[in-house]
């Protein structure tokens, strides 16, 4: 089987890394810049593992990459993703990828006629978050008689946090500052509702990791609040950080330092946000072998099952792995993408255009998580009698 991986950035380094390891499949990671490669990848290439130099703009040369390949996983950035689902459909080919702007997930689902018609599987939104904790979150609604609230937090934090933002660059400073500055779609009261970034903090406990604070950002909740308006009285989604973050990159934010509208700055036109990646960037970015990441992971799923209120919860802390040099964040998005998308070619996700909490089936996915070490601790509490 001939798998395709678009972009070789961390993320897309990391999901060809695990189709590589976990299975015999021949993989081509394809990139418009393949001219340094990570390490890890280093023992396939000229054997299994395919360089192929790739510009996602000339569509005649993606569409001719994806002839014969069975499925195809898009770690490119999250603008690609329609025209790239459109040519793996044309080709014939299962596609997967790690979503984040609910526009363009809304018309990759428009293209599941086409899908079912030919065989193949689309499936947007296949990452950490969103993804993982969708797919928890599906599952955990799934158990309940009448399930009511559901709550997932993510973060990817550094292990030894320093100041002033107690914050590091774990895949891209620009799609951060995205979610920091876009509304985020919630369910209150069963409607769905927009909220600001950043807002609503509030603090928690994290076993291995301390005390954390949770905050309000856009994309982790893919379409769900959409699809279970009427059904749930409530569900969110926020972003995990060390205290004090959330109140910074507000002050940051209402500066206007996060702003894309350019600026005359000395005769030259600015965008405050460019130089504001350009200036704190390089300070926020570690190398991860003297600054290991971690990811921290809750999802909470509230209701009533045989007539007592209980609560599922997921919980997961997932590190840096020194032996590879793959980072957490690196683990939990990529290898997430690459097993979603060997569900799919091995027909275990039906054809057509789904969100994972739709469509990609918890046990089997969580299984193949443990399979690469990264374990989610399950628990169940109760209390009472339901009214």
């Amino acid at each position: 089987m001939r798998l395709l991986v678009l972009g070789a950035g961390q993320q897309g380094s990391a999901c060809a890394y695990d189709l590589l390891k976990t299975t015999d499949h021949d993989v081509v990671l394809a990139d418009r810049a393949i001219e340094r490669v990570p390490a890890f990848l280093e023992p396939w290439i000229g054997d299994r593992l395919q360089m192929l130099l790739l510009d996602a703009d000339d569509h005649t040369a993606v569409r001719s990459a994806m002839d014969g390949v069975a499925a195809t996983m898009s770690a490119l950035p999250y603008y690609y993703n329609l025209s790239m689902t459109e040519a793996a459909v044309d080709a014939g080919s299962h596609f997967c990828d790690l979503g984040g702007n609910t526009e363009i997930v809304l018309q990759q689902k428009e293209l599941a006629g086409p899908a079912m018609e030919i065989g193949v599987s689309i499936v947007p939104d296949c990452g950490l978050a969103p993804g993982m904790v969708n797919i928890l979150a599906a599952e955990g609604i799934r158990r309940l008689d009448r399930p009511r609230e559901v709550y997932m937090k993510v973060g990817g934090l550094p292990q030894n946090p320093e100041p002033p933002l107690r914050y590091q660059v774990v895949y891209s400073l620009e799609g951060v500052l995205d979610y920091y500055t876009t509304r985020s779609w919630v369910l209150r009261d069963g409607e769905p509702r927009q909220m600001e970034a950043l807002s609503e903090c509030e603090r928690l406990e994290f076993p291995e990791v301390g005390e954390l604070e949770a905050f309000h950002t856009a994309g982790g909740l893919s379409l769900m609040a959409q699809t279970y308006a009427g059904h749930l009285e409530r569900m969110e989604y926020k972003t995990l950080r060390y205290p004090g973050h959330a109140r910074a990159m507000r002050t940051i934010r209402e500066l206007g330092l996060l702003s894309t509208e350019p600026l005359d700055v000395k005769s030259c036109r600015v965008a405050p946000r460019d130089l504001f990646i350009a200036a704190a960037g390089p300070k926020l970015s570690k190398d991860p072998q003297e600054n290991p990441d971690l990811v921290a992971m809750r999802v909470e799923v509230c209701g009533e099952r045989n007539g007592r209120e209980v609560t599922l919860s997921w919980d997961l802390v997932d590190r840096y792995d020194p032996a590879t040099g793959i980072t957490a964040m690196m683990r939990t998005t990529g290898f997430s993408l690459s097993i979603t998308a060997l569900l799919q070619a091995s027909g275990q996700i039906e054809s057509g255009a789904w969100t994972p909490d739709e469509v990609v089936p918890a046990g089997p996915y969580v299984e193949e998580l443990e399979h690469r070490g990264i374990l989610i601790q399950y628990s169940e509490s109760s209390r009472g009698v339901a009214l």
